[in-house]
């Protein structure tokens, strides 16, 4: 192997394996902090020392390893500055011992740390900004450069976010460790809430010039099914994993040639990845599965969004779509999670099911939410629904205040189309 060929090998281990030797580490240290930069030693003594003596059999081990080892010589270091280190150094030479071989150490509880980093990544006492540039920094192996270009800030931005991040977790003592009961519940929606953030990101970007961000679909996703396995008995977890397979499934035939968007009805379905829908399919199967035998209505709002998005997965065309069950499900949400934005879709819904005038009698309530005043995809959804019943000029109107208010070049330009559309009087098209 080349130099190069050895480089692009450590890369590709890096992504793969920090994530695991981070949260080893962790626990061994209990600082994630310490654990990320004793890691990042690791990864620069694979860099200078890979390319003369090849890449090991077991990677992996061999990073776990080298960490190691700068553990106990920062310990030992620490422990001749202050002698206060000496039970931590003796706890960790104990762990040491008590490993047989590197790579029992490399897998010993592999599960459970991972577990527990993902819930130090969402904890609370961090700020949500913070969490997700946590999360795809620990788990997900980005740097801070690609957590910046993603979301499109200052590299030095998303730098000052996780140092912070990580000062903060040393600062409150956060415990490694899984929640329990209660607390497990109120973290795993944060978890959840934020892998779902990243997912939404990359599927319609808030900003920018391009449509879709795909890196990020594809780490949410990676993430949302190490955390399946994780977790295999949370129902939300595999909803929100099916919710996420069966977006994921359409990205292909989101984007025309150029990058420019493509409705949902709009869509060349043949393009729809069929691969992702059975896998989207079999989670929300697996989540109503761990759900059988609760009493009442107990699915949580992933699995209902799963739902809605498997009505149209089901659908071989746009006129096949079962929108009064899609409605109906848009109802329940509201009722378990109530939100002006869920009431905006279940507007669409019931405009696809009884007429547009039924739906705009819900849109037009909404416009008095103060929450809602400059969300561009109210008036977008009421400049459609107009247009349905020929009120063309209010159209356009709606959907110029839309382009107004978003932040993503390729929306405004879809909307400033539609707007112009309304003139010439084409056909509307439906946003998923």
């Amino acid at each position: 192997m080349t130099a190069t060929d050895i480089h692009r090998t450590i890369e590709a281990v890096w992504r793969i394996e920090s994530p695991r030797l981070i949260a080893g580490l962790t626990r061994i240290v209990r600082d994630v902090g310490l654990a990320e930069d004793l890691a990042q030693d690791a990864l620069v003594a694979a860099l200078e020392q890979w390319p003369g003596s090849g890449v090991p059999d077991n990677p992996g081990a061999w990073l776990m390893a080298a960490a190691k080892h700068r553990a106990m010589d920062h310990f030992r270091r620490s422990t001749r500055l202050d002698r206060k280190h000496e039970e931590l150094g003796r706890e960790l030479s104990a762990k040491e011992m008590a490993v047989p071989d590197l790579d029992s150490a490399l897998d010993d509880d592999v599960g459970d740390d991972l577990l527990r980093l993902l819930f130090i990544s969402c904890h609370p006492v961090l700020s949500t900004e913070a969490q997700v540039a946590l999360t795809l920094r620990l788990l997900g192996g980005l740097t801070t450069e690609e957590i910046a270009r993603a979301f499109l800030v200052q590299e030095a931005t998303v730098a000052q976010r996780i140092v912070r991040s990580k000062r903060t977790l040393a600062e409150k003592h956060v415990p490694f460790e899984v929640p329990r009961g209660g607390e497990l519940v109120a973290r795993l929606s944060s978890v959840l809430a934020v892998l779902y953030l990243i997912f939404n990101e990359g599927y319609s970007a808030t900003t920018g010039d391009d449509w879709m961000r795909p890196a990020l679909c594809e780490e949410a996703l990676r993430l949302g099914r190490v955390l399946a396995e994780l977790a295999p008995q949370e129902p939300e977890v595999h909803g929100l994993v099916a919710l996420m397979e069966i977006q994921a499934s359409r990205s292909r035939a989101r984007v025309g040639p150029s990058g420019e968007p493509i409705l949902l009805f709009d869509q060349n379905r043949a393009h729809w990845d069929q691969l992702l829908i059975r896998r989207g399919l079999a989670a929300l199967d697996r989540s109503k599965k761990l759900l059988a035998g609760n009493l009442g209505d107990a699915r949580g709002s992933y699995v209902l969004q799963a739902e809605i998005a498997a009505c149209h997965a089901r659908a071989q065309t746009p006129e096949e779509t079962d929108w009064p069950r899609i409605a109906r499900l848009y109802a329940a949400l509201a009722r378990l999670a109530p939100s002006p934005v869920v009431e905006l879709n279940r507007a669409v819904a019931v405009a696809m099911a009884l007429g547009p005038a039924a739906g705009l009698e819900l849109v037009d309530a909404l416009t008095a939410d103060d929450s809602l005043a400059n969300y561009y995809l109210l008036p977008s959804v009421r400049g459609d629904l107009l247009k349905k019943l020929s009120r063309l000029e209010e159209a356009r109107a709606e959907f110029e205040r839309a382009a107004s208010l978003t932040r993503n070049a390729r929306e405004r330009e879809l909307l400033l189309e539609r707007a112009r559309g309304c003139v010439a009087g084409s056909s509307p098209s439906h946003r998923q």
